[in-house]
């Protein structure tokens, strides 16, 4: 009943969303920046057949207690004065945990999440250690406005690196789409007309952006310009949408986005695959709303 309710809230939200890219010259054979084949079937060629799996969390599903934290965890968590960067961590982290438990086949008692430790590379990219050891599992993390996402690949596979962006839809300007998109983003962005749409839009290419550096594991050190979104129509009955970033020097990232409710949700990949799978017990982003709860303390 609840991916159904999902299902249908996404079906009426796109429905008045496409026709606002309608009226701006988007078609359903077309994209935001060039044209490409229609993305299913011809884009999943040779796609991976192992699975990946998403979950969503919102901070207020966070346990007060923190006996699920690793002690490595924990004294970075010690460390954290601002109250924004607190809730990112904690919700993050309980994120991964309960995804990595569900994928890994194990128990959600304090003791074994505190066993799945979600650690970081110096450049930041995160990996995983279960039971002190570094697991050859390919995890994601992104939050926003309250919400965190884990993205996860299949263990012991060596498919590449993943990235994950979650992304409310919020109003953005001129200048930022001046300052950060590509010409032919800001040519496709020029022929949208302004609200929910054109907001839609910005935020989605800039997600599309985000998920891809990640997988470079550069994040937002690198010019965004760096890499250009291209943007599926067609619109699977999972709520996935195919997409793909292509870098500068030609390399293909592809993926997936979608939008539930306020929220858009976008991932890449080094190799064409099939869009994750959700996992049982976590939150409906259709429903979610945005939560700004360290405004009111902000500092921990």
């Amino acid at each position: 009943m609840r991916r159904q309710a999902q299902r249908n809230a996404r079906g009426r939200r796109w429905e008045w969303l496409g026709a606002g890219w309608l009226a701006a010259g988007y078609r359903p054979d077309a994209v935001s920046t060039c044209t490409i084949p229609t993305c299913p079937p011809e884009w999943l060629c040779g796609a991976a057949t192992e699975p990946m799996w998403w979950l969503a969390h919102g901070e207020h599903e966070v346990p007060a207690t923190l006996d699920w934290l690793s002690p490595r965890e924990l004294a970075v968590l010690q460390a954290i004065r601002f109250r924004k960067r607190y809730v990112e961590f904690v919700t993050r982290r309980w994120t991964a945990k309960r995804a990595l438990a569900h994928v890994l086949g194990r128990e959600g008692s304090p003791t074994v999440l505190a066993g799945l430790e979600i650690a970081h590379q110096i450049g930041g990219a995160p990996f995983v250690r279960v039971d002190g050891a570094t697991a050859a599992i390919d995890v994601s993390l992104s939050d926003r406005a309250g919400w965190a996402v884990c993205l996860v690949g299949p263990p012991a596979a060596d498919d590449g690196p993943l990235g994950v962006d979650l992304e409310l839809v919020e109003p953005r300007t001129e200048g930022f789409v001046a300052d950060f998109f590509t010409t032919a983003e800001r040519e496709f962005m020029a022929r949208l007309p302004a609200g929910d749409a054109w907001d839609a839009a910005a935020n989605l290419i800039w997600s599309a952006k985000e998920a891809a550096l990640k997988v470079l594991k550069v994040g937002l050190r690198a010019d965004t310009r760096d890499v250009e979104v291209t943007l599926g129509a067609d619109e699977r009955p999972d709520g996935w949408v195919a997409m793909i970033v292509t870098a500068r020097d030609g390399t293909v990232f592809p993926g997936w986005w979608r939008r539930d409710g306020q929220f858009l949700l976008t991932i890449a990949s080094v190799a064409p695959r099939e869009p994750p799978a959700l996992l049982d017990g976590g939150a409906d982003l259709g429903r979610a709303e945005p939560i700004h709860s360290w405004l009111g303390a902000p500092l921990v």
